[in-house]
């Protein structure tokens, strides 16, 4: 499996000192990373020279001879703008694979931090988007919310949604799966045992 940048954390969201496969070091990403990530909020994939190393994805010739990206391209770029976003000054990760996008919003409707009507509002406004470019201008306000409650969010899914926005039926698909997290939650945190579930980040850097 590729390793995305955000990938820098273990099965508990505790920060990895080294990359297991190759041995270079991670720990938490530094700012200047963060920072260069965030610029990519202005723009496309491939427009921000900064970001560039930050790409995993394999370059499709036949798109690039026609100055084109592919919709893995165009997934990636978007989910590490929003990572950069969300990670800035924070020193647990927010990339945790075990919190989907669906739960780690229904973390912020009972947060008590936001009515939870307003938090519905937000949500049903970016699932019911119907292109790419409305579902990520609509994803950077939650996750500027879910950063003020510290709540981590698995970037892996969040990726692999936003490639599927870019389909009718992937669309389907994505919102099945984030509704049925975002609405059976609440339900499943009442019946689990406490030390089944992840919890949220707890703190921020100064």
């Amino acid at each position: 499996m590729t390793q995305r940048y955000w990938n820098r954390v273990d099965t508990n969201g505790g920060w990895l000192a080294r990359d297991p496969r190759t041995g270079r070091p991670l720990g938490p990403p530094p700012g200047e990373d963060l920072a260069a990530l965030r610029a990519g909020l202005s723009g496309a994939a491939g427009e921000i020279p900064r970001m560039w190393r930050f790409y995993t994805c394999p370059v499709d010739d036949n798109l690039a001879q026609r100055d084109q990206v592919s919709v893995e391209q165009h997934a990636e770029h978007a989910a590490l703008a929003l990572y950069g976003l969300h990670q800035q000054s924070k020193t647990t990760s927010m990339h945790h694979p075990k919190w989907p996008l669906g739960r780690a919003l229904n973390q912020l409707r009972v947060s008590g931090r936001f009515s939870a009507q307003a938090v519905d509002a937000r949500v049903n406004a970016a699932a019911t988007t119907t292109n790419p470019a409305a579902l990520l201008m609509r994803l950077r306000g939650l996750i500027d919310q879910l950063r003020v409650i510290n709540q981590p969010l698995d970037y892996d899914g969040l990726m692999q949604l936003i490639q599927d926005w870019h389909y009718e039926d992937g669309r389907r698909r994505a919102r099945r799966r984030w509704a049925m997290d975002y609405q059976v939650w609440t339900q499943n945190d009442d019946k689990g045992a406490p030390g089944e579930r992840p919890q949220p980040g707890a703190d921020a850097a100064s």
